[in-house]
């Protein structure tokens, strides 16, 4: 299952101490692995639960070159094929994670690659060096995602507590 969070903060009042206890409600939908990302005004937390890879080379919030960050909840089927177009153009892999082939053709493609992803899904990357921060959802929108706005936050999770 997995669990994806996140919180932007409007003024900057960073709080990890937030992300921590979205963790821990969620902790039941990933029981393997947890951990949060704090950037700048930007935290990202994943509970884990080890389905592909089992290792913590797929341990979440994701990055393979620090510029680009991901928390995925889902399964994208195709992800082999995938990670075989990107393979012929030279991508290095160092987990067996779909997470990875996701991060890569987030790379190569930009918003176009959740064209390519067959499977259900909810997708959040950080991108560093553009400070830009998007959330996608498969078409169909089996994989939940609520996402909640005041004054002061957006924030969003897999599960409505």
């Amino acid at each position: 299952m997995c669990g994806i969070s996140g919180i932007v903060f409007k003024k900057n009042n960073v709080d990890n101490g937030k992300i921590i206890t979205m963790n821990e409600i969620l902790s039941h939908r990933g029981p393997d692995q947890s951990g949060y990302l704090e950037y700048k005004n930007i935290l990202l937390g994943h509970v884990r639960l080890s389905v592909i890879d089992i290792s913590d080379n797929g341990r979440q919030p994701m990055s393979n070159d620090g510029r680009f960050w991901i928390i995925f909840n889902g399964e994208i089927y195709n992800y082999l094929e995938i990670k075989e177009q990107l393979l012929q153009k030279n991508y290095k892999f160092y987990s067996k994670t779909d997470t990875e082939v996701i991060l890569n053709a987030y790379k190569e493609w930009g918003i176009k690659c959740f064209e390519k992803f067959n499977g259900d899904w909810v997708i959040a990357i950080l991108d560093k060096k553009k400070n830009t921060f998007i959330i996608a959802r498969d078409q169909i929108g089996s994989k939940p995602c609520y996402i909640y706005e005041d004054e002061c936050k957006i924030a969003f999770s897999s599960e409505i507590k």
